[in-house]
């Protein structure tokens, strides 16, 4: 009798999801290393740096309009597309800090999070055997969604220290069956943010081969040096891109999920269609709230980013002090630091170790790409810096004495 192949029943998207490291051999679940870190975190007792939430509440302004917000009795089933009150607010957002003029009824959307309105898009705009470009290192979901659509994921990679893309590499990457381009920055893992020129020749190379930008842009007001610059500002971009963000970095609130896209009306309508069927609707006493921190003066986004911009330090400050070598972020939550020169050529085994060697849980960069490209940053490792300030020092001190070992 021949023995049960559980292989065999995989569908396309799940052998897909399987070569891509998502999933077992035999289609189950992959448990991330995410989960397996922050599990350790809780056993060990560790200071988890792994995840990527603040320990610590946004402005008083947004809770507080949250609060009010249930006792009124926002506590149902809002619209489809989102509250209009939210909505005009994102419209206003764009068009006060990119010169971006949305309309709010028909092109915003409030999507359950971010990562809501990449499923969304993805699985709207992509079809089987349409080839989908992201940066490598990218967010884990990308690969994910890209293999249930049925897609072909095509990655142009990032190297350790800068993290910039070559654009001959990026050039190659994107050709006739390219239907969407995904664009990350400000970057997650590595906080690298894109400049105008790169930017310019992604809007390019989706011209000249009829492709779809899609930004994920939920850094965009944790910039340390500068201001962010969405690919819709460049020209001939706006008619064929769709903006993503949402208010879970800005405010501190990602245990909310209220995340948004921007795109011209056709394209919200296509993904609408599939977005109805995810969540339906999501956080209606919080969509108040978020439009309300959407309208704060800019003095709320420009200190939350110089305070984080401090807390990067303080970070980096233990990291270099241990023997890491580390790319300095220019945006987000997230340091990279390279273990080699403290004799760990593997990050995944120094993260299992690290909470007994110093106490502090970090998550390998190998993680956030392809297995084939897992050998090119196999020492590298992130660690999230948005935290307290006394717990990023209480870290640094104990990464410190790791250098000492």
């Amino acid at each position: 009798m021949t023995d049960f192949d559980p292989a065999r029943r995989l569908r396309p998207w799940q052998r897909t999801a399987a070569g891509a490291g998502l999933l077992a051999a035999d289609g189950t679940i992959a448990a991330t290393i995410f989960a397996e870190m922050s599990a350790l975190a809780i056993r060990t007792g560790a200071i988890n740096l792994g995840q990527g939430f603040p320990d610590e509440d946004g402005p008083a302004e947004v809770l507080e309009a949250a609060r009010a917000a249930i006792a009124d009795g926002v506590n149902q089933y809002p619209p489809g597309t989102g509250m209009p009150v939210l909505r005009e607010a994102i419209a206003r957002h764009q068009s006060r800090w990119y010169g971006i003029e949305a309309d709010a009824a028909s092109e915003v959307l409030v999507t359950a999070g971010a990562t809501e309105a990449l499923a969304a898009t993805i699985l709207a705009l992509v079809d089987d055997g349409d080839e989908v470009v992201t940066f490598e290192p990218y967010y884990d979901a990308y690969a994910a969604l890209i293999a249930r659509a049925g897609g072909v994921h095509r990655t142009v990679p990032l190297t350790f220290p800068d993290w910039q893309p070559d654009l001959d590499e990026l050039s190659a990457a994107v050709g006739p069956r390219t239907r969407l381009i995904i664009v990350n920055t400000p970057h997650n893992p590595t906080g690298a943010v894109f400049d105008t020129a790169t930017l310019a020749h992604i809007v390019a190379l989706a011209e000249r081969h009829d492709a779809v930008i899609v930004t994920d842009e939920v850094y965009e007001h944790l910039v340390f040096d500068g201001r962010h610059v969405p690919i819709a500002t460049l020209p001939g971009a706006r008619e064929r891109t769709v903006t993503i963000s949402s208010g879970g970095k800005t405010f501190s609130t990602t245990g909310w999920k209220i995340g948004w896209l921007v795109a011209p009306a056709h394209l919200v309508t296509a993904i609408l269609a599939v977005k109805q069927y995810l969540t339906y609707v999501n956080g209606a006493p919080f969509q108040p709230a978020i439009a309300a921190g959407l309208d704060l003066p800019d003095a709320v986004f420009s200190d939350a980013a110089a305070g984080l911009a401090a807390k990067r330090d303080v970070l980096a400050a233990g990291l270099g002090a241990a023997g890491f070598e580390i790319s300095l972020p220019t945006a987000g939550y997230f340091i990279v630091a390279d273990a080699a020169p403290l004799g760990f050529d593997d990050g995944a085994e120094l993260c299992r170790r690290l909470p007994d060697l110093a106490g502090v849980v970090g998550v390998p960069i190998s993680a956030f790409v392809h297995p084939e490209r897992r050998a090119a940053t196999r020492s590298l490792v992130r660690f999230a810096f948005c935290k307290r300030l006394e717990v990023l020092q209480e870290a640094s001190a104990r990464l410190t004495a790791l250098g000492a070992r």
